[in-house]
This record gives structure tokens, C-alpha cells and sequence, in this order.
């Protein structure tokens, strides 16, 4: 086993003074990014490290224990480690004898010997190298600080501002107030049909998740997304927020038309009129935020036929009538209020199947009878 030279003093390698420069960088990468100084340092000793061992040919076959780099504020040393040896074997690990007592006269057979490595010339690879590091270090902090963002913020209702508006038609925004602000994206596919955005303008934006690229991670926001009704409500509703109201479901075809169950978890509380609002003015907020989209709001049940009964408002059914087996029921409605009960492109009953979770048949009183006649 190789024996160290401690207490003997061996040559000291040629500095190159870029180590107060460094640390000035990564004390302030510390402070803005939360990049801890000593983790950055050890990065940039691996670099170095593998930097010289690939910068000639030679010193491929060096193995990266056998290179020692110091950085400090007083500079950067680099030094290649072997062993004295009388007998040389392998160059890349071994020194003859006489060699290392020519740096070292009190070195002995199987010391380790320091070879001061002339970095000089080495300097502005060394230079660039310590660069590339920083920069891969401050992305890898970034995209890692997105992604514990997202995961933070994920499912949560934040006011954003529009930084940017890409010709992908996707748009950039910073969400969040204060040291708690972060980047976002609002996808074409999370925006409400119809909507224009402007830079600086404030909007509402549901947070999805982080989602991390080959070379970048964002957090995904979105306008469209179901809960994004549900953060609104329980902003406007205290019964909601105070867990006297329970909202169950949602059904959303957004900048269009939502659906949405609400049941009470207290005896007396009107889970409707808690939504809606004194003089309608909750529900409003809710449909001025989200441009005028329009919200049907109604008692959810445990009994299918009174679900879906309700869940077809604003049409009023005659009556609902479970088919045995399946997961569908028959719906029949005035005459005069079957278009109301389909809706526009059959947006309503479309809307009412995905609230209650059931197929509904609906009919007219007249398609019913001739129904039951034949």
C-alpha cells in the first residue's frame, strides 16, 4: 500500500488566479439560485478534472483519482498523484524513485509523489471549463426549482401576468407574487376558445404540473381545466371554504358552458344559493372571470333518476327512468322543451351525461308515447 508524504514539504504547483473570481460567482449563484457554494465547487473540480485528464492523450489513462485539484480563493492547483517506485510499471500511477526524490529528496519507495501539473497553458481551458459549469450548474438549479415549484404549486388558482406571446400561439406568463413568482406556460390547448391575451395583462391561471424537457422544465398552467371552477368557487363561497358546501362534480366545455354538483354538509344550508350569492353576485364573479362562460349549478344526489333530473337543468324533466343493467337512463321532457334539454349541438345533455356519469335517453312526451304505443 502506497505510504503519503505527510509533513514533507513536495513542489507546489503553478497557480492560475481565477479562484476569487469563481467564488465571487458562485456566492452570488448562491444567493439568487440557492446553489450552495461547496456543491458547485466539487462540480467544478470534477470538470477539471476530466478536462485534463482528456486534454492530451496521454492522460487518458489517468485515473481521475490520481489528478488532485485545488480551488480556493488564492487560486486554482492542479497536481497529478503517483507512487515512487524502483521499478516502473505503469507510468500513468507510477514514478521511478530517483524522479520523485529529484522533487522530493525525502521520498521514499512507495510514497506518494505530487507532480506539480503546469496549467499555464492549461489555464484557458480551465477558464472555460469553470464556465460551462456554472452555466450547466445554473440550469440544472432552474430547472430543478421548477420542478419543486410545480409540485409545490400544482392544483392551485394564481394570479398571473402575460410576459410573452409566442408565435406558436402558446403564452408566457409569471404567475405567482413576490419571491414566490415563477415562469409558466399557458398552452393553445389550456387557453378558453375566443380569448385574446396582451402583454402585461393579469389573468387566472390553474396550475397544472412541471414538466421537465431534454433541455428545459416549465410549469404548465391552464384556463380550461375543470377545477379551474372549483378554485373560483371556493374563492367566492365561504360556505365552501368553511366546508358547509361540498362541490362534487364538474362538467366543462370551457369559454362555453360548465356544470357543476354542489351538496350541503349542514342541516339548513342551501348548497345552490350559497353558490349563486346574494343577488346572483358569486356566481357572477365566477362567470365575469371566466368571460362569460355560463355555469349551471345543481343538487347533487344519491339516487341517479334525481341526479339526472337536476343535471339536465334548465330543462324540467318529466321523468327519469333507470335501464335496468346498464348505466343509462330515459329522460322525458314537455314537448316544447326538448331542444332545451339536448341543447345547442347537444351541449346540454352532453354536459349532464359527464356530470351524473350516466347515458341519458332523452325524449319528448309525444316520442314517448308513441314509444310505449308500439
Amino acid at each position: 500500500m502506497a505510504r503519503t508524504t505527510r509533513g514533507k514539504k513536495q513542489a507546489e504547483a503553478p497557480k492560475v488566479d481565477i479562484g476569487a473570481e469563481i467564488f465571487a460567482s458562485l456566492r452570488e449563484l448562491e444567493k439568487l439560485k440557492g446553489i450552495p457554494v461547496d456543491y458547485m465547487v466539487e462540480r467544478l473540480k470534477q470538470a477539471l478534472t476530466n478536462a485534463y485528464r482528456k486534454d492530451r492523450e496521454d492522460h487518458r489513462d489517468i485515473s481521475a483519482d490520481n489528478v488532485v485539484v485545488d480551488i480556493s480563493e488564492q487560486g486554482l492547483f492542479m497536481y497529478v498523484v503517483k507512487t515512487a517506485v524502483e521499478e516502473v510499471e505503469d507510468e500513468a500511477v507510477e514514478m521511478h524513485i530517483d524522479a520523485a526524490r529529484n522533487l522530493d529528496p525525502s521520498i521514499n519507495v512507495g510514497d506518494t509523489v505530487r507532480i506539480p501539473v503546469d496549467i499555464q497553458k492549461f489555464g484557458r481551458i480551465a477558464a472555460q471549463t469553470a464556465k460551462q459549469v456554472v452555466i450547466q450548474g445554473i440550469r440544472e438549479a432552474e430547472r430543478g426549482m421548477v420542478m419543486e415549484t410545480g409540485s409545490e404549486k400544482a392544483q392551485e388558482l394564481l394570479t398571473a401576468t402575460v410576459q410573452k406571446l409566442d408565435p406558436s400561439g402558446d403564452v408566457f406568463v409569471s404567475a405567482g407574487q413576490g419571491t414566490d413568482a415563477f415562469d409558466a406556460v399557458l398552452r393553445v390547448s389550456e387557453q378558453i376558445p375566443g380569448e385574446t391575451y396582451r402583454e402585461g395583462m393579469l389573468l387566472r391561471v390553474y396550475v397544472l404540473e412541471a414538466r421537465r424537457g431534454s433541455r428545459s422544465s416549465m410549469v404548465q398552467v391552464s384556463r380550461t381545466h375543470p377545477n379551474m371552477v372549483r378554485r373560483l368557487f371556493e374563492l367566492e363561497t365561504p360556505e365552501i371554504a368553511d366546508g358547509q358546501v361540498e362541490i362534487r362534480n364538474i362538467a366543462r366545455e370551457a369559454g362555453s358552458r360548465s356544470k357543476m354538483s354542489v351538496r350541503s354538509l349542514v342541516e339548513g344550508v342551501d348548497p345552490v344559493g350559497a353558490c349563486v350569492g346574494p343577488r346572483g353576485g358569486r356566481v357572477a364573479a365566477v362567470v365575469e372571470e371566466l368571460h362569460g362562460e355560463k355555469i349551471d349549478i345543481v343538487v347533487w344526489s344519491e339516487d341517479p333518476c334525481e341526479y339526472v333530473k337536476a343535471a339536465i337543468n334548465p330543462a324540467t324533466a318529466i321523468s327519469v327512468t333507470p335501464v335496468p343493467g346498464q348505466k343509462t337512463c330515459q329522460v322525458v321532457v314537455p314537448d316544447d322543451q326538448l331542444s332545451l334539454a339536448i341543447g345547442k349541438e347537444g351541449q346540454n345533455a352532453r354536459l349532464a351525461a359527464r356530470l351524473t356519469g350516466y347515458k341519458i335517453d332523452i325524449r319528448s312526451a309525444s316520442q314517448a308515447a308513441e314509444a310505449a304505443a308500439e
